[in-house]
């Protein structure tokens, strides 16, 4: 590609590599068809020797691009971590030499290494070593959205490793719902008794602290710009003050559900029928003394709590979801009155009682102080003279049944301040509670002025595979804006988003990607002359990195890029790429492959595999002992949204008999770390089918899969059941032109 280039290609023998394939041959393959002459073998290139070797090699040969042959590029990165050269990583451990069962014919395994050899060798010569993004983000400070516990600790823990803060909080003072409590649920052993919120020290701490800057009574009115370079609007009443920061953490909280939505449970229609958040404040008045019904000011001798009061239902207008707390808070609650007063008559009425965080410690505290657990579910809750009469049916008798109380305490949930999102507006999910379309960030993005969310209206974050990580790169949500949970919960919340966010400046700061290819150097370019404006690239972008110009050109902005190369799938006249990954870097790898002519008889079968799954599952599967079958070539893709059609194409163009591609889950729970990858790929691959029912080839030709890393067994089965397939349909008829 480039006459200056200087390449090496390095044979590594250990780890049976050398007993099970004739490295030699190898070596011809690489010298005759790969046209590198400079190869060098070593018995274990991963040792200190080996390691030595190839840096005195890439200094005494200049070398600027460099092929290595030994295993998964998943296996000893910081081993192999060559900052000056273009590096491609032939996998002949798993791929090839643990992949393959004994049973593997010599002369397939061969074969299978030297093809892996002559991808490599392809690959390498369109590949730049990446250069640090020019658009460097130099601010390191940090803006937290939110004053409550998350936010709180968000700043102080940023503060502690030496970061600054500027903490907005949209009220007139800090605490959030934690200041509003009279007590809370403990965080240690014994789990026996209500605990000081701790609230007013931390707020005390973030008011003293120099490195925090707090902003009361103030919004941000506007947010642009990307990690290291982000500029925001804080807005005080008709105050406007602009700060620049690196990274962004949303701890904006939530709102109380609307207890007025639950009439059949009596509240509204007695002022003693009140929410947690009403007891709370009834319990401060009280300040430990025994707790005052609010219709006549009489102390209260017998409370009933109403579990998942308007959650955990799908009738309309309740919320589907748990929301985590609600259990330990009524068990907090209950002993609000036991520890006033012994004598008081305290139940809870549950379906399931749910204690996160303190096993049942918490609980079996408040059942040796009197507290009444009972299984049930309420139906109505009525005014019987100056009592209320909670009506139930009793899970463990199964039977309908009553019990009478002055005070009724019901456990709504969480509702998440999460602003209007992207689907505020045309929302087709099944949510029947909606979010405040108030915006919280106001971000300056063609894709919305919020952070995306999720079912229910949480603000986007996977909470499963990457919490905190949002689509929009440099800004974190946490606590329960993010999910519901409790303080404890929230607290380790806020100091995971805050370890995120300062990763995500410091790689802004040295030009490198952030999650989930953190330190990536490369970032994407096109071809302004070839592209034909069509706005595909900008329009299925997961992470608004790309916008327009005047003339509707994509202009990209690498500090806010995944480097997922979803953009280059996208694009159907192939100008977008990456220096180490591009069309032409997996496209000569699919044409280097030896293609067993129609009279040979042996099928040849192109897997892509999502690096982030599919591919360690592969590598899982072969150090397991779960083989596949030797007609596959694997090429590791960034993510299946990477996948231009083209490549399936000049596949079957090349007389490969089947594609099978290997993503991530998809859908309402998925775990692609990108997003929307294998979703845009299952859809990109439906269409393809249209084409091949042009072409006279059967659909199963093609096909997609979701991949587990846990899947390690499944992974080598969906292969060898496959490879079954394609033995059945027959050899691809382009095989023979």
């Amino acid at each position: 590609m480039l006459n200056e280039t200087q390449t090496a290609a390095f044979i590594c023998h250990g780890c049976g590599i050398g007993e099970r394939v004739n490295t030699e041959q190898l070596e011809q393959v690489i010298r005759s068809e790969g046209k590198i002459n400079h190869v060098v073998h070593h018995e274990f290139l991963c040792s200190a020797d080996g390691v030595d070797l190839i840096n005195q090699q890439i200094s005494e040969q200049s070398l600027s691009h460099m092929v290595l042959a030994a295993c998964s590029p998943r296996s000893k990165t910081e081993a192999f971590q060559f900052d000056t050269v273009a590096l491609s990583r032939v996998n002949l451990r798993e791929s090839v030499v643990w992949g393959y069962s004994d049973q593997e014919s010599s002369d397939d395994v061969q074969g299978s290494a030297e093809d892996y050899l002559r991808m490599g060798c392809a690959e390498i010569k369109h590949m730049r070593q990446p250069s640090t993004n020019p658009k460097t983000g130099v601010n390191r400070r940090l803006l937290v959205v939110g004053g409550g516990i998350s936010g709180l600790t968000a700043a102080l823990e940023a503060a502690k490793t030496g970061y600054e803060v500027l903490l907005c909080e949209k009220s007139g003072e800090l605490g959030g719902w934690g200041a509003k409590l009279h007590r809370r649920v403990p965080l240690r052993e014994p789990f026996s008794e209500p605990d000081d919120t701790g609230i007013s020290v931390m707020i005390a701490q973030v008011e003293t602290d120099p490195g925090i800057t707090v902003f009361l009574s103030s919004t941000i009115s506007r947010t642009s710009g990307a990690p290291g370079q982000f500029s925001v609007d804080i807005q005080n009443g008709t105050s406007v003050r602009t700060e620049n920061v690196g990274a962004i953490v949303q701890a904006t909280g939530f709102s109380n559900y609307d207890a007025t939505n639950l009439p059949h449970l009596g509240y509204g229609a007695s002022p003693d029928v009140v929410d947690q958040a009403q007891l709370e404040q009834l319990a401060r008045d009280a300040d430990g003394e025994s707790i005052r019904r609010p219709s006549d000011n009489r102390i209260v001798e017998s409370v009933t709590f109403i579990q998942c009061a308007g959650q955990r239902s799908e009738a309309e207008g309740h919320l589907s979801y748990c929301s985590g707390h609600c259990c330990n808070t009524s068990i907090k609650q209950a002993m609000y009155f036991k520890n006033a007063n012994p004598d008081v008559d305290v139940n809870i009425i549950y379906d399931d009682l749910r204690t996160p965080g303190n096993g049942e410690d918490f609980y079996r505290s408040a059942q040796q102080k009197g507290v009444n657990f009972t299984k049930g579910a309420v139906s109505q809750v009525e005014l019987a003279d100056d009592k209320l009469n909670v009506m139930f049916n009793d899970r463990i008798l199964a039977q309908d049944t009553s019990m009478v109380a002055d005070l009724v305490v019901l456990a709504t949930g969480q509702i998440p301040n999460s602003g209007c999102g992207i689907d505020a507006e045309n929302d087709t999910s099944d949510n029947t509670v909606k979010v405040s379309v108030e915006s919280i960030l106001n971000l300056d993005y063609r894709q919305g002025r919020d952070l995306p969310h999720l079912a229910h209206g949480f603000a986007d974050s996977h909470f499963i595979c990457f919490p905190y990580e949002t689509r929009r790169t440099g800004i974190y949500s946490c606590g329960p804006v993010r999910r519901p949970m409790d303080m404890a919960q929230a607290i380790e919340d806020a100091t995971g988003a805050t370890l995120k966010a300062i990763q995500a400046v410091e790689n802004a700061f040295s030009g490198r990607a952030a999650h989930p290819r953190s330190g990536d150097l490369s970032f994407p370019s096109f071809r302004k002359e070839g592209c034909t404006q069509c706005k595909r690239c900008t329009v299925e972008c997961p992470f608004g990195a790309i916008d327009e110009d005047e003339q509707r050109y994509p202009v990209f902005n690498e500090s806010r890029c995944r480097r997922c190369g979803t953009c280059m799938g996208a694009c159907p006249v192939r100008v977008i790429s990456f220096e180490n990954y591009s069309v032409d870097t997996v496209g000569q790898q699919i044409k280097a492959v030896h293609i067993p002519d129609e009279f040979e008889e042996k099928p040849r079968i192109l897997v892509l595999a999502c690096e982030n799954d599919a591919y360690p599952a592969l590598d899982m599967a072969a150090r397991s002992g779960n083989h596949h079958s030797s007609i596959v070539r694997t090429i590791p893709v960034r993510c299946l949204g990477s996948v231009n059609s083209i490549w399936i194409t000049d596949a079957l163009n090349s007389g490969y008999d089947g594609v099978m591609l290997m993503g991530c889950k998809r859908g309402d729970d998925y775990q692609c770390h990108f997003v929307k990858g294998s979703e845009l790929a299952h859809y990109r691959m439906s269409k393809i089918d249209d084409t091949l029912e042009q072409l006279q080839l059967e659909t199963e030709r093609v096909v997609t899969h979701e991949v587990e890393i846990t899947d390690v067994k499944r992974v080598a089965d969906l292969i060898n059941d496959y490879a079954k397939t394609i033995d059945e349909i027959g050899l691809n008829p382009f095989k023979s032109f």
